[in-house]
């Protein structure tokens, strides 16, 4: 029976990134024909194994198809190795959770305006926020020459004001999304790559 059957795919993972998600694997080798992958998925309210857009694909890759896009569900996939008539054995995920088990990335800064004591900065959010979210961005920032000590602010507005600076001296400045959901889980995102600005005289 074993020798008729393909070695599984190893390194069965999701990977998600502000929401958006896909299967990821490694290629399963062997001598010669290609070898082809099938996905499949079931949620937690439906406990039944369901067709991905992933039938019979050369890739080791599959992306979530729109119609799991939902952030709170419990989703488990499979993916076997096909050759021919030959399969391998089903790999199967643990649960994942989108609104728990994504990776959200640093915000997108647009512009920062420099003046004698602030400076205005316009930040864009990584993903699009669904009904009950709340966004909460936390700024980290310091006076380039004494990097040791590091000020905090937290905002929920994307144009807001860092205060109470000294002119003409150079501030850095690092922001991280938190997304709070509806139902309180809180979800700490990546920190964007320090920026550094030279206040402005009065």
């Amino acid at each position: 029976e074993s020798s008729h059957r393909l070695p599984a795919p190893k390194d069965v993972m999701v990977y998600s990134y502000n929401f958006r998600s896909s299967l990821r694997w490694s290629p399963v080798k062997v001598d010669r024909g290609l070898v082809l992958y099938t996905v499949h998925f079931k949620t937690g309210a439906f406990n039944e194994w369901d067709q991905m857009n992933c039938t019979r694909i050369a890739r080791t890759e599959c992306s979530f198809p729109w119609s799991l896009k939902e952030r709170r569900w419990t989703v488990v996939l499979r993916v076997r190795a096909e050759l021919g008539q030959v399969t391998s054995d089903w790999v199967e995920t643990d649960p994942f959770v989108a609104e728990r088990n994504t990776t959200i990335g640093p915000p997108k800064v647009n512009s920062v305006i420099e003046s004698a004591d602030s400076l205005l900065i316009s930040v864009t959010s990584p993903f699009g926020s669904e009904a009950g979210d709340f966004l909460q961005y936390h700024v980290s920032y310091w006076e380039n020459a004494t990097s040791t000590t590091k000020k905090e602010m937290k905002t929920s507005n994307t144009l807001f004001k860092i205060r109470n600076l000294k002119e003409l001296t150079l501030y850095c400045f690092g922001i991280q999304v938190e997304l709070i959901t509806h139902s309180d889980l809180q979800l700490r995102g990546l920190q964007s790559v320090p920026e550094c600005y030279r206040t402005t005289i009065s």
